[in-house]
């Protein structure tokens, strides 16, 4: 039988964490190439360190996305997260784009023949989570982490917190009781200020109202424990601090570690990856079956070979939380939506640019945006899974 009481932790990074500023520019370069070509191929990494960037990587796509053009991208989306210091600037800073041709080999075991459909980018193996301990259908300890940092990360941008830079870390370790989070135990956040001589005190004091506003009220109580800034001045941040690279937050973007992760990342990489799109689609089945009521938990795992369009596995977890035997649900999984990489595609409408939003702040538990931001969060597979377990049980 599964604890019932017990401590979980998650952490989140910002928009300023060397990481995920790298996320943020792969993602950027992806967007850029499908805006003007949807079918475009794009695997791009992003490493960053002090006042220098290189971007390496494969594409396939329009000509007149030059090189300089990619600079360019990567210099606006380091101005837009704020790093204008002195060993990370966005006019300044060497920018090194080494992006070549997509590889034959690959491309010939993905690209849709006259005889065959488009296969997988690659092989591997994907998961998508959902439960009931949040109104988004996601672990509490993860999606609390991400609002602090998104709720401190508007304040420093609309100018209420100048003291405020753009690298900070938030962590959040939850009290569940009889299987359901009722607290917070530890609350850590280091954030980068940009006041070298404030203390951590007066941080806490800047922070401390975003925070438990971040936070269910009744959830932060006498006992809570508080780390603010633990180790002193926090003034050197980014990537002058830190080396950053593309895809090295992988558990930050999903589901804080309460669920697996395929070890894929999801930044730099155009859709027909199934990396990304086969775990946005698993968390778009994940999140429809507990919305439909067919279980409170729902982990769901799809795996693919390289060049065969067709899933090889897909396996469906209740975590003894079910109303209907998980077999039932894999059925109902396959008959509401293709699992190819094409079909995840249209059905999600995911060859658009609308992955740099995505880079900070969680792929899951955000709303489904009218351009199609977010897709994988809508909840209109309800009746159509609900129809689905009913004919297997016929």
């Amino acid at each position: 039988m599964a604890r019932q009481t017990y401590l979980f932790t998650s952490e989140s990074v910002s928009e300023g964490h060397p990481d995920k500023v790298c996320d943020r520019i792969s993602d950027s370069i992806v967007d850029a190439f499908l805006k003007e070509m949807p079918e475009a191929r794009v695997a791009c990494e992003t490493l960053a360190t002090t006042n220098r960037l290189v971007i390496a990587g494969e594409t396939r796509g329009p000509a007149h996305i030059t090189k300089e053009y990619i600079s360019h991208l990567a210099r606006m989306a380091v101005k837009d997260i704020g790093y204008a210091q002195d060993g990370f600037n966005w006019q300044d800073m060497d920018v090194e784009v080494l992006l070549h041709d997509q590889s034959v080999d690959i491309a010939q075991g993905v690209d849709a023949g006259d005889d065959k459909e488009e296969g997988a980018g690659d092989q591997g193996i994907m998961f998508g989570y959902a439960c009931r301990e949040t109104p988004e259908l996601m672990p509490a300890p993860i999606l609390y982490s991400h609002k602090i940092l998104r709720l401190l990360a508007e304040a420093r941008k609309s100018g209420r917190e100048p003291v405020l830079g753009p690298d900070a870390k938030s962590q959040v370790s939850v009290r569940y009781e009889n299987g359901r989070p009722v607290a917070v135990s530890s609350i850590v956040l280091s954030t980068q200020h940009l006041d070298e001589n404030i203390s951590s005190q007066d941080v806490r004091e800047v922070v401390e109202p975003y925070i438990r506003a971040a936070l269910p009220a009744d959830w932060i109580r006498d006992d809570t424990i508080w780390h603010i800034n633990p180790t002193g001045k926090f003034v050197i941040g980014g990537p002058d601090g830190d080396c950053g690279l593309t895809g090295r937050k992988i558990i930050v973007d999903t589901y804080g570690g309460a669920a697996p992760h395929g070890g894929g990342a999801f930044s730099g990489k155009d859709p027909t990856k199934v990396d990304r799109s086969a775990a946005y689609a698993a968390r778009y089945l994940a999140k429809n079956v507990v919305a439909a009521d067919l279980a409170d938990r729902c982990t769901i795992q799809l795996s693919y070979a390289i060049g065969i369009p067709e899933p090889q596995s897909i396996f469906v977890d209740l975590h003894g939380t079910g109303r209907v035997e998980a077999a039932q649900v894999e059925s109902a999984v396959r008959e509401v939506m293709s699992l190819t990489p094409r079909g995840i595609r249209e059905h999600l409408q995911l060859n658009r640019p609308i992955y740099a939003r995505t880079a900070a702040y969680g792929h899951f538990g955000r709303e489904a945006e009218e351009d199609g931001g977010f897709s994988w969060e809508r909840l209109d597979l309800v009746h159509a899974l609900r129809d689905a377990v009913e004919k297997v049980y016929a």
